[in-house]
C-alpha cells in the first residue's frame, strides 16, 4: 500500500505561499552566471592576436576573475567553459617550453600547467637545450602568484591606465627631444636580440637617448677582460665534461658564477667511469658548493689567491713574475703542475672582480688549449657596465638626465650608493619603473609601470653565442601589466604588437625548414657558429705584473656572494626560497657573516645550541669605507679562510614584502665599486641572534654506514668488498651478510612494477633543486622560521652536509676506531664534535627510503601506512590519527607531523593563506592537514599519470620513461628514478653496480632507496 505521508526538507516548504521554495524549484541555479565578466568585450576577443595558451580570454574561469571573486566572501562561482580548448583535459597537465631570463638566471625550461595555472617548472631536456634550472628558477612559478605584485601601473603613487601613463611619458620624450635633455634606459641583462633592436630604433628616435646595462651582481671585470682580448663584451663559457683537471680560483661553479648551469657537465666527470675521473682543485675564501665538492680545497683570502693566480700562470707560460710567498704555497704549485701536466685536459676558471686576474684567466686557458675553454661561443647573459651606471649615477645628480626609464632593476635596494642614486633621481624630471612590484625604486619613480612575470611574456633570449630562445606566456595575464617592449613599439610609433615584432624576428634567426611554430614548441634554435673568435694580442705579463702587486688594504678580507637559494634578492617574498636551507650552512631565513673559528676567538664571536636544539650566535658590525652594517649575526663556518669573512646579498629588503620575509640585512650597502672583495673592519655588537638551522650533525661520528666513501686508488685496486663493506648479522653464531638473513615473510615483486630510487653521491652537488621541486609537486606547506627553529620543517626531501673532523673522513675513520676504552672513546668523540679547520664535505639527499620491511608499517595503530605493490611506502591521511609511533619508529628520521593547519591560517601567511598562492598548488595532490603524518610519496601521482599514459596510448611504459620531481629536477644525473624490474632501465643496471649501497642495510629494511659510495680523486 502506498504512503501518503509527506516529506520535507525546511520548515520552509511547509509555507505554502512561499516564493523561495518555488524559485529553487524550478531553477537550480538561481544567481544568473556572471559571464559577461569572463568574457568582457566580444569585438575585442574577435580581434585578438593572441595565442592558445591565452584560451583563458574565450573560458568562464578567468584567473584574474577567480581571485577576486575569492575576495568577495564564500560564495565562490565557478562556471564550465563555454568553448573548452582542444588542448585542455581537465585532469591532464599540459607542458609548454619557454624560457626564464630574469637578469640573473637563464634557462630553457618548461612549464606544467594544469587547467590553465602554470604549476611546476621542468628541465626542457631536448638535446643542446641550454637547462639547469636552479632552486630559484624551480620557485620562480610561486613567484607568478605573489599577491603583493604590481596590479596595475602608478603616477605619483595613484593608479593609472596604461593610456594614462603612455601620454605622459610621451610628453616627456617630447619635451627631453626639445630641450636636448638626455634620455637613458637602465634595464638589467635581457639578452633579447628582438628587444635590443627594438632600443636601437627607441634610440633613433630619441638621439639624446642612451643605453645602460646593469647587473645588480656584477661580471663587469670578466667582460672587460674578455672584450680586450676577443673584442666582444661577452663571457667565455666551459665544458666541464672535458675536462680532467679543474683548478677554480674564487669562482662557485657549481654555484651562480656565470649565471650558473655548469653542474650538468662537471658531473659527468665526477662519476668514475673505466678507473678514471675529474679531479677538482678549488682556492677560495667562503666554503662553497664547489669548494664542498672539490677533492681538494686551499682557503685563502683574496688577496693571497690573486698571488697564487700569478704563480700558476708562471707555471703554466714558462713567465717569470715575482710573486710573494702565500699560505699553502706547495698545494697552490702542486695544483699547477696537475693542470700543466693535463695540457689540453685542464682548465683553469676564477671569480676574482679583477680585470687583470681574469686576463690571466684567459691567458692560461689559452696557454693549456683547454677544450673545456669555449670563447668561439661565449655567454650573452651577463652584459652589465659598472664604470657606465657610477656615470650615471653621477649624471643624475648634476641633473643632466632628463628622463630615466627602467625596467628589471632595482637600483634604490641594490647599489651600495643608493642615496646618491635616489638624491639623482629626485632630480630627473621623469623617471619611469617597469617593475613586477612597487619595490624599493619603483615607490620612489615618478611612474610604476606594473611588468608582467615571465609567464605571462612573450620574448626572446640568447644565452650563448649562436643559441636562440623563445619566451611564451602560460597563461594570460593576471593583472593590468604591459610589457617594456610593448612600451618601446608604442613609444617609437610602431603599431605592430610586440608578439607580430617577435614573430617576424624570430622567423628571420630559423632556418632549415625550421619554422616559428617548431621554435615556439622546442623553445630555441641552435646555429652552429662558424667563425670562431679572434685573440688579441694582450700584454698578459703587465697584467700579471699588476696582479702580482696586490696587497691586504688592512682588517679582515669580507667576500660578499649570492646564495643558492636567495640568488641576488630579487624573488625575496617567495617563501619556499626563504625556507630553504643554505646547503653549506643548513640555515634557512637569514643571511649571516660567515668567519673561521680563529677569527671568531679573537674578536669573542661564538654560536651554540639551546635546549630544544636551536642555533644561537653573536651579533657583529662590519664596516666597509665608512658605511657600517649593523647587527648582523654571525656563523663559525668550518673552511672560511682566516682572514676573511663572508657575507651574501640578496637579503634585508622591506618594500612590497610580507612581514615574515624582511629578514636579513642589506649587504648591497658593502658592495663598494661593484667589487665582491673589501676590506672590512668586525666588531662584536650586543645580543644573540636565534637562527633556523636544520642540521646540527657536524662530523660523520659512528655513522659510517651513512656516507660511504673511498679514493680512486682503493676504488681501481681493490675488491669492491673492502670500499664497500656489507654489514654482517651473527646467524647461528657466524657472521651473514645481512642480506641473507630476513626476519620477514618476502611477496613476489618481479610482477608488475617497482620502482627504485638511485642517488650517485659523486654527482650530488647539494644544490636543493630537487627540494624545491618537491615542493612545488606534492604541497609542501612553508612554516616559517620559528617553527623551523623548533625542527618542524616539513621538506619531504633533505640535503645532509656531513664536515669531517679531521682534513679528510678517511681521518676521522682511523681516529675513531684508534679509540679504545671509555674514557678515551669519550674524549675522542667529544674532540671529534669539532669540525676541521678545513673540513671535507659530504652531501646526502634522504627522503623516505620507501623499505620494504618498513618498520614505521608494523607500528601504525590504524593501518595509516602501508606498502604498495610497486614499492611504494603510502600515507593514507584520512586514516591517520597522528600518534607518531611511525616517526619515532624510523630509523631515517624522514617522516613529518603537521603540528598547525598551515593551510588558510593566517599565523602561516605564506602562500597557502591567500587565494592567489593557492593556485600554484597541485590538484594531484592533497593539501594536508593539522595532525596527520606526511612524507615522500616517490610521487605516486606522476607514475601512475606515466602508466595511465601509457595505457591510453596502447604500449608499454618505456624504458627510462618514470620520473619523480627530484630526479627530473636533479640536472647533474646524481638521482635517477626507474623500474627495477625492467632489467634495461638505467635504474636496475645502477641497482647492480659495485658502489651501490643502502642506508643502515645491517638493520635489515630493504630500502627502495639506494646510494653510491662517494669516490674521491686525491
Amino acid at each position: 500500500m502506498a504512503s501518503n505521508k509527506k516529506y520535507w526538507k525546511s520548515v520552509e516548504e511547509l509555507n505554502e505561499n512561499s516564493s523561495i521554495v518555488e524559485t529553487l524549484r524550478n531553477n537550480e541555479f538561481v544567481e544568473e552566471i556572471p559571464t559577461d565578466e569572463f568574457l568582457g568585450d566580444k569585438d575585442a576577443l574577435s580581434t585578438s592576436s593572441t595565442t592558445r595558451r591565452d584560451f583563458l580570454k574565450y573560458v568562464g574561469f578567468s584567473t584574474a576573475a577567480a581571485s577576486l571573486a575569492a575576495c568577495e566572501g564564500p560564495v565562490i562561482k565557478s562556471i564550465p567553459y563555454v568553448v573548452q580548448p582542444e588542448e585542455i583535459i581537465p585532469g591532464v597537465a599540459d607542458f609548454y617550453a619557454t624560457t626564464i631570463a630574469d637578469g640573473f638566471d637563464f634557462a630553457n625550461i618548461l612549464i606544467k600547467t594544469r587547467e590553465g595555472r602554470p604549476i611546476k617548472v621542468e628541465n626542457n631536456n631536448l638535446p643542446n637545450a641550454k637547462t639547469g634550472a636552479n632552486a630559484r628558477v624551480h620557485a620562480s612559478v610561486l613567484s607568478l602568484y605573489d599577491s603583493l605584485r604590481l596590479k596595475q601601473s602608478k603616477i605619483e603613487g595613484k593608479d593609472a591606465s596604461w593610456a594614462d601613463v603612455d601620454a605622459k611619458v610621451t610628453a616627456a620624450l617630447a619635451d627631453a627631444k626639445a630641450k636636448g635633455g638626455q634620455v637613458v634606459l637602465l634595464t638589467g641583462t635581457m639578452a633579447s636580440p628582438s628587444t635590443d633592436r627594438l632600443i636601437a630604433d627607441f634610440i633613433a628616435k630619441n638621439p639624446t637617448a642612451k643605453h645602460v646595462v646593469y647587473d645588480a651582481v656584477s661580471s663587469s671585470d670578466a667582460l672587460d677582460a674578455f672584450q680586450m682580448v676577443y673584442g666582444e663584451r661577452a663571457l667565455a663559457d666551459y665544458d666541464f665534461s672535458k675536462a680532467d683537471v679543474i683548478v677554480s680560483v674564487g669562482a662557485d661553479i657549481l654555484g651562480d658564477w656565470q649565471g650558473g648551469g655548469y653542474d650538468a657537465g662537471y658531473a659527468q666527470g665526477r662519476i668514475p667511469k673505466n678507473g678514471k675521473m675529474s679531479k677538482h682543485i678549488q682556492i677560495e675564501s667562503n666554503m662553497s658548493l664547489a669548494g664542498a665538492n672539490a677533492d681538494k680545497r686551499i682557503p685563502m683570502t683574496v688577496t693571497e689567491q690573486k698571488h697564487a693566480l700569478v704563480k700558476i700562470y708562471n707555471v703554466i707560460t714558462g713567465a717569470s713574475v715575482s710573486t710573494p710567498k702565500v699560505a699553502n704555497e706547495e698545494a697552490v704549485m702542486k695544483a699547477a703542475q696537475q693542470l700543466k701536466a693535463a695540457a689540453g685536459k685542464g682548465v683553469l676558471v676564477s671569480g676574482l672582480d679583477d680585470v687583470n686576474a681574469q686576463l690571466l684567466v684567459l691567458a692560461i686557458n689559452r696557454a693549456l688549449n683547454a677544450e673545456a675553454f669555449n670563447p668561439a661561443t661565449p655567454r650573452l647573459i651577463r652584459k652589465g657596465d659598472a664604470k657606465a651606471v657610477a656615470q650615471l649615477v653621477k649624471d643624475m645628480k648634476t641633473g643632466a638626465v632628463h628622463t630615466l626609464i627602467m625596467n628589471g632593476v632595482n637600483p634604490v635596494y641594490t647599489l651600495p650608493n643608493a642615496a646618491d642614486f635616489v638624491e639623482g633621481l629626485n632630480k630627473v624630471k621623469m623617471s619611469v619603473a617597469f617593475s613586477l612590484k612597487e619595490d624599493e625604486t619603483a615607490s620612489k619613480t615618478k611612474v610604476a609601470v606594473a611588468a608582467p612575470h615571465y609567464l605571462e611574456s612573450w620574448g626572446d633570449v640568447s644565452i650563448v653565442k649562436g643559441h636562440y630562445s623563445v619566451t611564451q606566456p602560460t597563461i594570460r595575464p593576471l593583472f593590468d601589466t604591459k610589457q617594456f617592449q610593448e612600451a618601446l613599439l608604442a613609444w617609437t610609433g610602431n603599431p605592430a604588437s610586440y608578439y607580430d615584432f617577435l614573430k617576424a624576428h624570430g622567423t628571420s634567426v630559423v632556418a632549415g625548414g625550421a619554422t616559428w611554430n617548431k621554435l615556439v614548441h622546442d623553445g630555441f634554435y641552435v646555429t652552429p657558429v662558424t667563425t670562431a673568435a679572434g685573440g688579441a694580442n694582450v700584454d698578459f705579463a703587465s697584467a700579471a705584473g699588476a696582479l702580482a702587486q696586490a696587497k691586504n688594504l688592512g682588517g679582515l678580507e669580507l667576500v660578499l656572494y649570492t646564495k643558492t637559494g636567495m640568488g641576488d634578492g630579487q624573488q625575496a617574498n617567495n617563501p619556499w626560497l626563504q625556507e630553504f636551507p643554505d646547503p653549506i650552512t643548513r640555515v634557512s631565513w637569514d643571511n649571516y657573516v660567515t668567519v673561521s673559528k680563529k677569527d671568531a676567538e679573537k674578536l669573542g664571536l661564538v654560536n651554540y645550541n639551546v635546549a630544544n636544539g636551536g642555533l644561537n650566535g653573536s651579533y657583529s658590525t662590519i664596516e666597509v669605507g665608512g658605511v657600517k652594517l649593523e647587527n648582523v649575526p654571525v656563523i663559525i663556518q668550518p673552511g672560511q679562510a682566516v682572514g676573511t669573512i663572508g657575507l651574501a646579498l640578496g637579503y634585508g629588503r622591506k618594500e612590497a614584502m610580507k612581514q615574515e620575509m624582511q629578514v636579513g640585512v642589506n649587504a648591497y650597502t658593502l658592495y663598494a665599486n661593484m667589487k665582491s672583495d673589501q676590506s672590512a673592519k668586525v666588531s662584536k655588537a650586543n645580543g644573540d641572534h636565534e637562527f633556523a638551522c636544520v642540521q646540527l650533525q657536524k662530523t660523520l661520528m659512528g655513522r659510517g654506514d651513512i656516507i660511504k666513501e673511498t679514493t680512486l686508488e682503493i676504488f681501481n685496486t681493490k675488491d669492491a668488498a673492502e670500499w664497500n663493506v656489507m654489514p654482517v648479522v651473527s646467524l647461528d653464531h657466524k657472521e651473514t651478510p645481512v642480506t641473507k638473513v630476513d626476519i620477514w615473510d618476502s611477496f613476489d615483486r618481479s610482477v608488475g612494477h617497482h620502482f627504485n630510487l638511485s642517488i650517485d653521491l659523486n654527482a650530488c652537488t647539494g644544490c636543493g633543486a630537487c627540494v624545491i621541486a618537491c615542493h612545488a609537486e606534492n604541497n609542501v606547506p612553508v612554516v616559517g622560521k620559528s617553527e623551523v627553529r623548533r625542527s618542524r620543517d616539513m621538506h619531504w626531501l633533505r640535503i645532509d652536509r656531513y664536515y669531517s673532523s679531521q682534513d679528510t673522513f678517511k681521518g676521522d675513520v682511523e681516529l675513531k676506531e684508534g679509540a679504545s676504552g671509555l674514557m678515551n672513546s669519550i674524549d675522542t668523540f667529544t674532540g671529534m664534535e669539532d669540525p676541521s679547520e678545513n673540513p671535507q664535505v659530504a652531501f646526502q639527499p634522504v627522503m623516505c627510503q620507501h623499505c620494504n620491511h618498513a618498520p614505521c608499517e608494523t607500528v601504525c595503530p590504524v593501518a595509516a601506512t602501508s606498502h604498495g605493490r610497486q614499492g611504494q611506502n603510502h600515507m593514507a591521511y584520512n586514516r591517520c590519527v597522528g600518534t607518531r609511533y611511525c616517526a619515532n619508529n624510523c630509523p631515517y628520521k624522514v617522516r613529518r607531523f603537521n603540528w598547525f593547519l598551515y593551510n588558510k591560517n593566517s599565523e602561516f601567511d605564506y602562500h597557502m593563506n591567500d587565494d592567489l598562492g593557492r593556485m600554484v598548488l597541485n590538484p594531484d595532490v592533497n593539501v594536508r592537514s593539522r595532525g596527520v603524518m606526511e612524507k615522500c610519496s616517490l610521487c605516486i601521482q606522476m607514475t601512475q599519470s606515466t602508466i595511465l599514459k601509457a595505457k591510453r596510448e596502447g604500449r608499454l611504459v618505456g624504458k627510462d620513461e618514470f620520473q619523480v620531481a627530484c630526479s627530473a629536477a636533479c640536472s647533474s644525473g646524481a638521482m635517477i628514478f626507474g623500474d627495477v624490474n625492467d632489467k634495461e632501465s638505467q635504474v636496475a643496471k645502477l641497482a647492480e653496480d659495485d658502489r651501490m649501497y643502502h642506508l643502515l642495510e645491517h638493520i635489515g629494511t630493504k630500502p627502495n632507496v639506494f646510494y653510491h659510495v662517494k669516490v674521491r680523486n686525491t
